[in-house]
C-alpha cells in the first residue's frame, strides 16, 4: 500500500462527528474506490446533477489530476482555469476556480492540465485545499477521486466520516475495495493517534506480514491497547466514527444487488467497522450514452431505473444535510 508514513499533520473535517452541513461551510462528501472504471466520475456527476435539482448549491470537484474527465460529463470542453492551478498555486483564491454548467445550482472545480512531473498536491496543500473548499459558498461539495490508495486519494477520502465506496460487481473491484477501505482505515487511524510508539505500531500492522502477526484491526487495537490505555480509547472512538457508504454499480443480478450487504458484513466482522449501504444503480447502456452526450443520465432520461436509483440515494444524503440556503427553485448566484 502506497503511503507517506511521515505525514501526521491531521486533516480538517476528519474525525469530527457525522452530522449536516457545518454551520457556514458546506457538508464535503469524498466519492472514491480502489479500482478505475467502476463509474465514480458517472455517479458523481448524477448526484451533484439530483442535488442541485433540490435545491442545494453543489460544487462537484474533481480530484484526478491524472485521469480528469468531470468536466467532460457536465458539457465544458476546454475548462479555463482547474484544480492543477491551485496545486501549482498559479491560483490561491479556490473560488476563482469555479465553473458554470449548464445545470442550476451545480459548479464544478475541473482538474486539467495537470503537471506531469508531479501530479499530486503534497500533504500540506491537500490539508489546505480541504480548508478551502470548507469554505466555500455553497451546500455541499462532492470530491471526486482517483482510483488506488495514493496518499493523496486517502488525504482526500479522510475528510469526512462519510465517504462513498464505489465497487462493480467482479472480484477485481470486490477486492480493491477492501484494500482501499482498510488502507483509508489505518491512515485515519496513524493520523488520529498522539503517542509515537502507537503510530510505529500501526505503520507495522499495514503491512499484512508483519512480523508480529497483525492481520485485523482488532489484532492491532490489543497491541495498542497494551501499549497505551488512553491510546485505546482513541482507537475505539476512531473506529466507531468512520462509516464509509457503499455503493454498488453497474448492478445486473439480484446477487449484485446483495453484494453491498456482503460487504458491509465483512467490514463489520473483519475490520470492526459499521459501513453503511448506500444502494446500488442497475447496468443500463443509456447511462454510457449519456457519458457521450456530455449531460447527465438525471437530465437525459430521468425516469430510467438507473436515473431513479441515483435519484433515491441522492435523496438520502440530502436527509443528513441542512436544508438548501436558497429556495428550490431560484437562482443559485
Amino acid at each position: 500500500m502506497s503511503a507517506n508514513l511521515g505525514e501526521t499533520t491531521s486533516l480538517p473535517g476528519a474525525g469530527q462527528p457525522r452530522a449536516g452541513a457545518v454551520r457556514g461551510g458546506p457538508r464535503l462528501i469524498p466519492v472514491g474506490g480502489g479500482k478505475g472504471g467502476v463509474g465514480k466520475t458517472f455517479l458523481v456527476t448524477n448526484l451533484a446533477a439530483s442535488l442541485a435539482r433540490m435545491g442545494y448549491r453543489v460544487v462537484a470537484v474533481d480530484g484526478d489530476l491524472e485521469g480528469a474527465n468531470l468536466h467532460t460529463c457536465v458539457g465544458i470542453q476546454q475548462p479555463r482555469v482547474s484544480l492543477a492551478d491551485y496545486v501549482a498555486h498559479r491560483e490561491e483564491d479556490i473560488a476563482k476556480l469555479l465553473l458554470d454548467t449548464p445545470i442550476r445550482n451545480l459548479r464544478i472545480i475541473a482538474a486539467t492540465r495537470g503537471n506531469l512531473a508531479t501530479p499530486q498536491p503534497g500533504h500540506g496543500r491537500r490539508v489546505q485545499l480541504m480548508r478551502d473548499l470548507r469554505r466555500l459558498d455553497a451546500d455541499i461539495v462532492l470530491l471526486d477521486l482517483g482510483a488506488g490508495t495514493h496518499p493523496a486519494v486517502m488525504d482526500y477520502f479522510m475528510v469526512g466520516e462519510e465517504g462513498i465506496v464505489v465497487i462493480a460487481p467482479e472480484p477485481t473491484s470486490v477486492e480493491n475495495a477492501y484494500s482501499f477501505i482498510r488502507a483509508a482505515f489505518y491512515r485515519r487511524l496513524r493520523l488520529a493517534m498522539g503517542s509515537h510508539d502507537v503510530r510505529r505500531v500501526i505503520t507495522m500492522a499495514m503491512d499484512e506480514r508483519n512480523e508480529r502477526g497483525i492481520r485485523t484491526p482488532h489484532d492491532l487495537l490489543k497491541e495498542v491497547q497494551a501499549l497505551d490505555t488512553a491510546e485505546g480509547h482513541r482507537f475505539v472512538d476512531t473506529m466507531r466514527a468512520f462509516r464509509p457508504r457503499l455503493l454498488i454499480n453497474e448492478v445486473r443480478t439480484a446477487e449484485d444487488v446483495k453484494l453491498g450487504f456482503s460487504i458491509r458484513s465483512v467490514c463489520r466482522r473483519y475490520f470492526g467497522i459499521e459501513a453503511e449501504y448506500l444502494g446500488y444503480v442497475n447496468h443500463d447502456d443509456r447511462a454510457r450514452r449519456s457519458v457521450r452526450d456530455r449531460r447527465p443520465l438525471v437530465d437525459v432520461d430521468p425516469r430510467c431505473d438507473a436515473a431513479v436509483y441515483i435519484g433515491r440515494m441522492a435523496r438520502k444524503l440530502a436527509a443528513s444535510t441542512q436544508a438548501p440556503r436558497t429556495d428550490r427553485g431560484g437562482a443559485t448566484r
